[in-house]
């Protein structure tokens, strides 16, 4: 459910099931056709069929031309009209809903930090995200896309076919987070000394245990005060019970993308407390409280894998 990502190198060596090494190399692929990177086209076309319902909460109008570029999506639906029990689908309804919510909540979050004078975004495990290009972001604004190059490249190749332009300085910065990508990012122009906003969108829960948290430390140490972050975690201490739930059984089936084979089924660190510790401040929220907020989105059901879904909103404290 990641934009796309590469696991990231733990301090120490992280002890993982047979589930996430075979998760581990399926990661390892350079582009989008396979593994996590395959859902970066999943959440491409939930943010297709997002852009043209009538009701929509976010837009963007490059997300089907992604699928569209990819062979092993070519028969994916991008409107809803295209999916015939509509949202009553588990997939391209019920899913894409909650895809298109968080997009438009964690647009907010960027808006809100840029608006509050923050100049540096950071997107970890970028994919296919065009914040770039969609938001309303000052001239004066920088976006940083930290990604393998494969996938960076892919999206590059879409974006100039569509002679697309971004609204605000963008920065691809192609580095396997699985390697030095601190240095990568700092090498490339991001300041740690001015503040910044970041976004681990569906991210940290394909990390084992250590990776999480030597990521959290490293945004910690890159940020000054008046710095922002925003992440997705899952809380459930036993995925494989929801091995059944509709969303999970309709992804591998349909699609082919085996989400509890890519997630991590190791014990999760509790990352929010940690950057409480940590001096920054913390506000944790389920998808279900936006859904209500804006009057759309997924609400709960039985057995559902949307339930120990969390979205994280942290803020380091100024001077």
């Amino acid at each position: 459910m990641s934009e796309t990502f590469a696991l990231v190198d733990s301090p120490q060596p992280a002890t993982r099931g047979s589930q996430a090494d075979a998760g581990s190399r399926q990661d390892d692929a350079e582009g989008v056709d396979g593994g996590v990177g395959l859902t970066a086209l999943l959440v491409a076309a939930a943010r297709a069929i997002e852009t043209h319902r009538h009701d929509s909460l976010a837009r963007d109008v490059h997300a089907e031309h992604f699928v569209r570029a990819a062979p092993a999506c070519a028969d994916w639906p991008v409107r809803i009209e295209q999916v015939p029990e509509g949202d009553d689908d588990p997939l391209w309804g019920r899913f894409a809903r909650y895809f298109g919510l968080r997009t438009r909540v964690l647009d907010d979050f960027v808006l809100g930090s840029v608006h509050g004078g923050v100049r540096q975004v950071v997107l970890l495990g970028a994919g296919l995200d065009t914040r770039a290009f969609r938001l309303d972001l000052p001239s004066d604004c920088v976006v940083f896309e930290v990604d393998r190059a494969g996938v960076l490249a892919f999206k590059q190749r879409v974006l100039t076919d569509l002679a697309a332009a971004p609204r605000t300085r963008r920065v691809p910065v192609p580095v396997d987070l699985r390697g030095d990508w601190a240095t990568a990012l700092t090498s490339i122009g991001f300041d740690p000394a001015v503040p910044s906003v970041w976004l681990a969108e569906g991210l940290l829960f394909y990390l084992p245990s250590p990776a999480e948290t030597y990521l959290v430390d490293t945004v910690d140490r890159l940020t000054t005060g008046g710095s922002a972050l925003a992440f997705e975690a899952k809380l459930e201490k036993d995925l494989l019970a929801y091995r059944d739930s509709s969303i999970y059984v309709a992804t591998r089936d349909r699609i082919g993308i085996d989400l509890l084979g890519l997630f991590d089924l190791g014990p999760r660190p509790d990352s929010a407390g940690h950057l409480t510790a940590k001096g920054w401040s913390t506000v944790m929220r389920t998808p279900f409280d936006f859904a209500r907020r804006h009057g759309r989105g997924p609400l709960p059901e039985p057995n559902d894998a949307l339930e120990g879904n969390r979205w994280i909103f942290a803020h380091k404290p100024g001077p």
